[in-house]
């Protein structure tokens, strides 16, 4: 892996665990020499996940939608910054950038980025892994509604063991490193038989 892209929250969250994954996460990308590719802003986790990075010597992409430029929660400080058209556009360049995904608390942006991801490995746009780092158990909810899914039979269990859930960003980095992709395609002929 070469560049980890990060769908983090633009807020803080309430507990202090959220700020301290983000910096853990920041160490164990540095210390990896992998880059950070995200949404560029300064603000919330995103600039405390980012300024980490770049204290400790680490390489930081900002992609940011030229609309969200004029909000002024642009961070100055970033090895490359890419200013975009659209939000599409924005989320098609960090995948296009990635090796893989992480995604830490955020709100509903942050979620639409995981679930967008997460759709185009299952369809096949993409191969890479992608991870939920699951902190304090803010995705237990969401991680029981995917299960659901699979109970339910909206979601092939094969789909659902593409998002690698952590709770800890070292076991999740490790797991996203060692990723092999399912052979759709043989586990299409082995449920036909």
């Amino acid at each position: 892996m070469k560049r980890i892209c990060v769908f983090i929250g633009s807020d803080m969250g309430v507990q202090t665990d959220y700020l301290l994954s983000a910096k853990q996460l920041a160490t164990e990308i540095v210390e990896r020499d992998l880059e950070l590719v995200y949404g560029a802003a300064k603000v919330g986790l995103m600039g405390v996940l980012a300024d980490a990075v770049l204290e400790l010597g680490g390489r930081v992409i900002g992609v940011v939608p030229k609309g969200l430029t004029q909000k002024e929660i642009v961070h100055d400080g970033l090895t490359e910054l890419r200013v975009v058209s659209s939000m599409h556009e924005r989320k098609a360049q960090m995948a296009e950038l990635a090796s893989g995904f992480i995604t830490l608390p955020g709100g509903i942006g942050t979620l639409e980025e995981t679930c967008e991801i997460l759709t185009w490995a299952q369809i096949g746009i993409h191969k890479k892994p992608c991870g939920l780092l699951n902190v304090c158990g803010y995705y237990d909810h969401l991680i029981a509604y995917l299960d659901n899914m699979v109970e339910q039979g909206f979601f092939r269990a094969v789909h659902r063991s593409l998002l690698i859930v952590k709770d800890d960003p070292k076991q999740l980095l490790d797991s996203l490193e060692s990723y092999q992709a399912p052979d759709f395609k043989r586990w299409m002929r082995e449920s036909e038989s």
